[in-house]
């Protein structure tokens, strides 16, 4: 896997414009909306964890957001490490001392075969003490979102309820990607959610 993530992928997938899937507006936008959820939601962040942080481009302006945080960025790319200091390690088999309380996983699993996968998400209820903001690539996103000329194809195309059915197992979804520890004691409005409330 590491051997795949070279300068040449990212080369193409993040830095050239004739080629690149996500612009660096793009990101800025989503760190602000996931640092601004943890904020509305009043949940206090010390650590951030940013489980496949790629080039880095979430890492600005969640600092920018939550200026207090301590970043983390994993990533499986030794030349991602070298070149900016990330932490090397799969998802799957990340186990720091503390968990962190904001964790970000964005377009990543897609990439993992089912049961390393299914690890990872298991893994991702354990790095969490709080929210974790999660997307993946799905056969919907496939067929009808993803500009299919500029996003990479050879990954695992599962259906968005495989990620749901074991995200659910630890989280509630708020929606927009977004999934707070059941253990959380943080009142969440019914409408601000996703799906069926927890009975009380």
């Amino acid at each position: 896997m590491d051997g795949r993530f070279d300068r040449d992928y990212y080369q193409r997938f993040y830095r050239d414009p004739a080629s690149r899937v996500v612009s660096r507006a793009e990101m800025n936008a989503r760190g602000r909306l996931i640092g601004a959820c943890a904020l509305h939601i009043g949940l206090p962040v010390k650590r951030v964890l940013d489980a496949g942080c790629g080039v880095g481009l979430l890492r600005t302006p969640l600092k920018r957001v939550l200026p207090r945080a301590e970043y983390t960025g994993i990533e499986v790319s030794a030349w991602l490490c070298r070149k900016y200091g990330w932490t090397q390690s799969t998802i799957e088999g990340y186990r720091p001392a503390q968990p962190f309380d904001l964790v970000v996983c964005y377009d990543v699993l897609q990439y993992l075969d089912d049961a390393p996968a299914r690890s990872a998400l298991a893994n991702l209820a354990r790095l969490s003490r709080g929210l974790l903001y999660f997307s993946a690539l799905t056969r919907a996103d496939w067929r009808e979102n993803c500009d299919q000329s500029r996003t990479d194809r050879n990954v695992h195309l599962r259906r968005g309820e495989w990620y749901r059915t074991r995200l659910r197992r630890r989280f509630r979804e708020i929606g927009a990607g977004f999934w707070l520890r059941k253990d959380v004691p943080l009142p969440l409005w019914e409408l601000e959610t996703a799906g069926k409330p927890p009975t009380r």
